[in-house]
């Protein structure tokens, strides 16, 4: 059975919202047992991630991972020299439905992993899920945002509820450590471009299995622009 598409976002914060400091590094108090085992968990069973050009998951398996790496450096669609999996994607010259076929990844989930303006592009896109950890000893004033939103007078919260997500019941990670994990959920209509990636996908990998779509993944690319040059200011 082909498995739906989903799109599920996973960030620790600290309890005023940050992910990190101002120079984007990551204190001790962020890095909490039970949240990685959780995170990575659930990301040995995606079908791709997607993450900024600062952001990354780091662990054993990271490498055999497909996945997205959102960057305004490319126009569209190219692939990436520095990871045989990866594919280097602009949202503002190719849809979430195209890098993902183009990627040559199965349908199933998709696991956004960061940074801000990443989480909230899928805010747009729309998520299905969203798992929110929080630190409540850690504070990161004037850090980096897990939303570029967020500030003295909106919360995570508040941007979730906006964006149609409901929370579900907290799970304590770490009760010494005051870590708890809620994970919200939208409750509304699917978009149509899933159940075509569903087909897209299940097509594309029939073809790569019998040889007839060599190196597709990595080519797409180069043909996406071919078929679709994109108007460069």
């Amino acid at each position: 059975m082909t498995e739906p598409v989903r799109i599920e976002g996973f960030a620790i914060v600290s309890i005023d919202g940050m992910l990190a400091d101002a120079d984007r590094r990551i204190p001790a108090g962020l890095v909490v047992e039970a949240d990685q085992k959780f995170f990575h968990t659930n990301l040995d069973g995606a079908a791709l991630v997607v993450h900024g050009r600062h952001s990354h998951e780091g662990g054993p398996r990271s490498a055999d991972r497909r996945r997205l790496i959102v960057t305004t450096r490319v126009a569209a669609l190219a692939p990436d020299p520095s990871h045989p999996k990866s594919l280097l994607w602009n949202p503002k010259g190719a849809t979430i439905e195209e890098a993902w076929t183009c990627l040559g990844a199965p349908s199933g989930l998709c696991a956004v992993i960061g940074g801000p303006d990443v989480y909230a592009l899928f805010l747009d896109i729309g998520y299905d899920a969203f798992h929110l950890s929080r630190a409540a000893h850690v504070w990161l004033r004037g850090g980096r945002p897990v939303f570029p939103e967020i500030g003295p007078d909106r919360t995570p919260e508040d941007v979730l509820t906006a964006h149609g997500l409901e929370p579900g019941p907290p799970q304590v990670l770490d009760a010494a450590a005051g870590v708890t994990l809620v994970s919200w959920h939208y409750r509304g209509p699917r978009p149509e471009w899933r159940n075509r990636l569903v087909n897209s996908s299940r097509e594309t990998i029939s073809a790569m299995k019998r040889g007839k779509a060599k190196a597709a993944w990595w080519t797409c690319g180069v043909q996406y622009l071919v078929r679709n040059p994109p108007a460069l200011r």
